[in-house]
């Protein structure tokens, strides 16, 4: 891994810091999601709003806020490209008002001459799935209408939906929708999702064996928060761990399974000599008591083919060192088999989260390494 001190460092403070707020909850004095949120967003204080080369305002579309990064208009050009972001943070951390996701959506409106609306979904638990879902959808439909995308002077033609990790996964769900909306007279040009997540069927993929302990997403955090996005009770966190919830007699997710086998669409060099963990007696009741599981809209991975040849152009970026990626490259697999154009942007040393870490003093070479390959991938391409 790149910088592997500098994130011993900032994992054993998020450890620290979960601990805390864990003992929090414990007492009953406030939810810890909601304090590790705070302790977060109180840290990460925004000096400013604004820079000299971006107009950034806040809005509400449709309901949902928004913050929305607009380049100084140019002489010679009309219409500008788009990109819609939604942050990560597990649907219950993170802000896209943070230094953190303003940094990157700033440079991305900088580098791109483009206008990036960054939607600011509401998190569990205040909510949970599928409302973090409708609030994407929402404020990007809503920015998608003809006369709002000429008040900012956005090309119609050239949107792209983006985002990384939860926001990855919220991202590919509404564009899954999008594709299916017969009355949208505009849809995304691209889609480019950053280490996302897009699964809870199998948690035992390569990945996340090899990752299972890996600094600042290791396995059992990626379940909890599945847990708290649909709703669940941690006293099911064992029963994910071991696949029990799509064992082989848990008839509703047979007809998943052929969608999410890892040995036909991982590359050997990512299956290395790991198995599948697939037991033969698990427990029916878990997908009963969470259908949430196998809801398309919130595990974009168990769509259909029909669905996934009407995607757009995607961009996918995986990192070696993360319990993700092979939700990403399964993705890719199929968008591909699909027929949909994809580039899998694979990083050897880098780690989940790793794009947003550019600010001192969370400043990582992979985090500069990945968004600068997101960039021109963007670019190129929008």
């Amino acid at each position: 891994v790149s910088d592997p001190w500098k994130l011993m460092l900032l994992d054993a403070t998020f450890r620290a810091v979960q601990q805390t707020c864990h003992l929090i909850h414990y007492l009953r004095l406030s939810h810890h999601l909601i304090v590790l949120n705070y302790l977060i967003c109180t840290f990460d204080k925004l000096k400013s709003v604004s820079s000299e080369d971006i107009k950034i305002t806040d809005a509400v579309f449709d309901g949902v806020e928004v913050r929305v990064f607009e380049p100084p208009a140019k002489g010679d050009e009309s219409l500008k490209r788009s990109v819609v972001y939604i942050h990560g943070g597990g649907w219950a951390l993170a802000s896209a008002r943070t230094s953190l996701y303003n940094n990157l959506c700033r440079i991305m409106a900088e580098s791109l001459n483009a206008v990036v609306v960054s939607v600011e979904y509401r998190l569990v638990p205040e909510v949970c799935f599928p409302e973090q879902y409708h609030d994407a959808l929402r404020a990007t439909k809503h920015f998608l209408q003809p006369d709002v995308l000429a008040e900012y002077s956005v090309d119609p033609s050239r949107i792209a939906i983006s985002g990384d990790s939860a926001g990855g996964n919220l991202a590919a769900a509404v564009c899954q929708q999008l594709s299916k909306d017969e009355d949208l007279t505009v849809r995304p040009k691209l889609q480019a999702l950053i280490y996302p997540v897009l699964q809870a069927f199998d948690f035992n993929t390569p990945s996340y064996q090899q990752n299972m302990n890996m600094p600042v997403l290791p396995r059992y955090v990626m379940v909890n928060y599945w847990i708290d996005y649909i709703n669940g009770n941690y006293d099911l966190a064992h029963e994910l761990l071991v696949n029990n919830h799509t064992a082989l007699n848990v008839g509703r997710a047979l007809s998943f399974r052929a969608r999410l086998n890892w040995t036909s669409l991982l590359p050997a060099s990512f299956k290395k000599s790991y198995k599948p963990v697939v037991q033969t007696t698990g427990t029916a009741a878990i997908v009963e008591r969470l259908p949430a599981l196998l809801d398309v809209r919130a595990v974009p991975l168990l769509a259909d083919d029909a669905t996934l040849a009407r995607q757009p152009r995607t961009y996918v970026l995986t990192c070696e060192n993360d319990v993700l990626r092979d939700d990403g490259a399964m993705y890719a697999a199929r968008l591909e088999r699909a027929g949909v154009p994809v580039t899998l942007d694979h990083f050897h040393d880098c780690f989940h989260g790793c794009m947003i870490f550019t600010v001192w003093p969370t400043d990582f070479s992979a985090g500069v390494q990945t968004r600068n390959s997101y960039i021109k991938w963007l670019d190129e391409n929008l």
